[in-house]
C-alpha cells in the first residue's frame, strides 16, 4: 500500500493487479451521512449530494449521478429488516413502482438531455429548492407524527384501503424527483404516503418506503449509469464509509429520540439549500426570514403537542389486570 497525499490511498491488490483510490476525506463524508441514514431512514441524496458539490467540488451532474448508484447499494442493508419483520405493505409498494420506476429513469434521461453534464448552475438551483421542500417535509413529518401518536402503531393497514391513482401519483413525482436530483426517495416520499394514508403505521410506513426506493433508486441509477457520468472511484470512497456506519445507525435507531434528531437534519438541509441557491443578499434576507417563521411555527405546534401528549399520558389511569376468580 503506497500512501499518494493525506487523503488519497492507493490500494493495490497483487493477485488481481488493478488498484483502488481511495479518498478517505470522502469515506468520512460517507460515514457521518450514513449514520443518519441508518438512524432516521431520510437524508441520503438529501445530504450527501449537496457535501459533494459543497465542500468537495464535486461536478453537480457527477454528484447526482454517483450518489444515485450509492443509493442503490445501501437501500437492501435497511429494507432487509423490514422484510425479515414482514413490515412491508406489498400492495403500497406495487402501486408506487408502476410509476416511480418509469419518470425515474426519465429524471436520469432530463437531467443529461435537457439540463446537461455542464451547467451545474441550474442544477445547484434545482437541488436547492428541492432541499427546501425537503427540510419542510422534514418537519411535516414531525407534526404529522405528533398527531399520530393517539393512533394504533403495533396493526397493519388493511390492503383494501390502498388507493391506487394517488399512491401512482405519489409515486411519479418521486420518482422524477429523484431521477434528477438524487433527493425524495426517503424524505418526500414518505411524507407523502403520512398524508395519504393516516392509519399506516410508522415501522409499516418505513419499511414501505424503504423497500418501494430500493427499484426506484434501480431505475434512476441504470439511467444515470446510460446518460449520466457516475464516478466509480467517488462512489467506492463514500461506500467505505457509509456502508458500516448506516448499520451502526439502524442499530441505535431504536434508542434514538427523533424529536432532536430530526430537527437538525432540517437546519442542515435547509443551509446547504441556501448555499447551493446563492441568493441575492436582499433575497437571501426574505427567504432566511421566511424559513425561519415557518420553523419556529412549525416547531412551537409540535412542541405543545408533544408536551400535551406527555401529560395526558401521565395522568391517564393505570388499568389493573383482572384477576379470574379461583375454580
Amino acid at each position: 500500500m503506497s500512501t499518494n497525499s493525506v487523503d488519497k490511498v492507493q490500494i493495490t491488490f497483487a493477485p488481481i493487479g488493478t488498484s483502488v483510490q481511495i479518498n478517505w476525506n470522502l469515506s468520512l463524508a460517507g460515514a457521518i451521512v450514513g449514520f443518519v441514514i441508518g438512524l432516521t431512514g431520510m437524508g441520503g441524496g438529501a445530504l450527501m449530494t449537496p457535501v459533494l458539490v459543497i465542500f468537495f467540488n464535486i461536478n453537480p451532474a457527477a454528484a447526482v449521478s454517483s450518489d444515485v448508484v450509492t443509493s442503490l447499494i445501501l437501500k437492501p442493508f435497511g429494507g432487509g429488516v423490514h422484510l425479515k419483520r414482514k413490515t412491508v405493505n406489498w400492495r403500497l409498494v406495487k402501486w408506487l413502482m408502476v410509476t416511480s420506476i418509469p419518470t425515474a429513469f426519465l429524471g436520469a434521461y432530463l437531467l443529461d438531455t435537457f439540463i446537461g453534464k455542464n451547467d451545474g448552475d441550474t442544477i445547484k438551483k434545482i437541488l436547492g429548492w428541492v432541499l427546501i421542500v425537503a427540510a419542510a417535509a422534514v418537519i411535516a413529518k414531525l407534526v404529522l407524527s405528533a398527531k399520530r401518536k393517539t393512533l394504533p402503531s403495533d396493526e397493519m393497514m388493511d390492503q383494501r384501503l390502498v388507493r391506487p391513482v394517488p399512491t401512482m401519483i405519489i409515486g411519479a413525482i418521486g420518482g422524477l424527483i429523484v431521477g434528477l436530483t438524487s433527493v425524495g426517495s426517503g424524505s418526500l416520499i414518505i411524507v407523502m404516503l403520512m398524508l395519504l394514508y393516516p392509519t399506516l403505521s410508522s415501522k409499516e410506513m418505513v419499511g414501505t418506503d424503504l423497500i418501494q426506493a430500493i427499484p426506484l433508486v434501480g431505475s434512476a441509477a441504470l439511467g444515470h449509469a446510460l446518460f449520466g457520468h457516475p464516478e466509480i472511484k467517488l462512489i467506492q470512497s463514500v461506500l467505505i464509509g457509509a456502508i458500516p456506519m448506516v448499520m451502526l445507525g439502524a442499530h441505535f435507531s431504536s434508542k434514538a429520540n427523533d424529536r432532536y434528531i430530526r430537527p437538525l437534519l432540517c437546519a442542515v438541509l435547509t443551509i446547504s439549500a441556501l448555499k447551493l441557491l446563492e441568493p441575492t443578499k436582499n433575497a437571501f434576507n426574505g427567504l432566511l426570514l421566511a424559513i425561519a417563521v415557518v420553523s419556529i411555527v412549525a416547531f412551537a405546534v409540535y412542541a405543545l403537542r408533544m408536551r400535551a401528549q406527555d401529560r395526558a399520558a401521565s395522568r391517564a389511569p393505570k388499568i389493573e389486570p383482572e384477576l379470574e376468580p379461583a375454580a
